[in-house]
């Protein structure tokens, strides 16, 4: 394979895999420990 394509497709793997790992993080079983800061200060 010639260096760009390695490149161009370890750029795409990562970007999938943040983005899965952020949504993971935002919609999965992790998300229940997350806080919303504009809940704890109500004005």
């Amino acid at each position: 394979m010639e260096p760009a394509t390695v490149l161009s497709l370890s750029v795409a793997i990562a970007l999938v895999a943040i983005t899965g790992a952020a949504l993971y993080t935002s919609f999965g079983p992790p998300s229940k420990e997350l806080d919303d800061p504009f809940e704890d200060h109500e004005d």
